[in-house]
């Protein structure tokens, strides 16, 4: 199975990373840039909020292959709300991400998982809920049940994350990437036959360290689909 740009995937004669589109969508200043940035970078630092969107790759090595994550970061504002719609489409994840000491913005992250409802059918991408800023614990206005509960009920992957003290930050983008990874490996066929019976509870869990995980099923989901229309660049 060959990526967007026509270089081979693992499997193939000339193997190179598949190369995987990964959005973070959220509220503003719930830390998504910081989220990224940490990951990529390994590093913590102040951010502006993003205007339109940021971009970030990643190159992660999962033992027996590789894979590129493109990091789309889009803004919070809700000036951008409608332009954003423009960078989450073609994408094999998302990471909705709120910031356990605002219940609104954990209100938004439903919102946003909305508007993904009206871009991919079930199944098409791997959504994980993300709670970040758990070191501001002692402010929280969303408690982990709740946040664990909710992902529970719409089948997503959940953590909370910290950023600022890189807790969990590798281990939420990493889960994520091994199973967007495992779910190309399963092939179209697999991805039809999972839309039909659903999501998969069993796999999409909840638990700080991402449990779910090994126990998901070997059958994924759709491979990489093109963007429906033309991307502005990144920013």
């Amino acid at each position: 199975m060959a990526q967007a740009d026509g270089a081979p995937c693992p499997g193939t004669a000339l193997s190179q990373p598949c190369v995987f589109k990964l959005v973070l969508l959220g509220s503003g200043s719930v830390g998504k840039s910081s989220l990224a940035f940490r990951y990529v970078k390994n590093d913590f630092k102040s951010i502006l909020p993003t205007v339109g969107c940021a971009f970030f790759t990643k190159v992660v090595d999962l033992g027996a292959a590789s894979l590129k994550l493109e990091i789309w970061d889009t803004a919070g504002q809700e000036k951008y709300h409608s332009v954003c719609h423009l960078y989450f489409r073609g994408a094999n994840a998302a990471l909705v991400v709120y910031d356990v000491t605002r219940k609104d913005s954990f209100l938004k992250a439903q919102q946003w998982l909305k508007d993904l409802e009206e871009e991919f059918r079930l199944g098409d991408v791997v959504v994980m809920l993300v709670g970040n800023k758990l070191d501001l614990g002692k402010e929280r206005e969303v408690a982990f049940e709740e946040g664990k509960e909710f992902a529970e009920s719409k089948g997503l992957l959940f953590m909370e994350t910290s950023a600022k003290l890189n807790h969990q930050v590798t281990e939420a983008f990493g889960a994520i990437g091994a199973l967007v990874q495992r779910r190309e490996e399963g092939g179209p066929a697999a991805a039809a036959e999972r839309r039909t019976a659903g999501s998969e509870p069993e796999a999409l869990g909840a638990g700080q360290m991402l449990r779910p995980l090994e126990a998901a099923s070997p059958g994924g989901a759709v491979g990489r689909r093109p963007p429906a229309r033309a991307l502005p660049a990144p920013c």
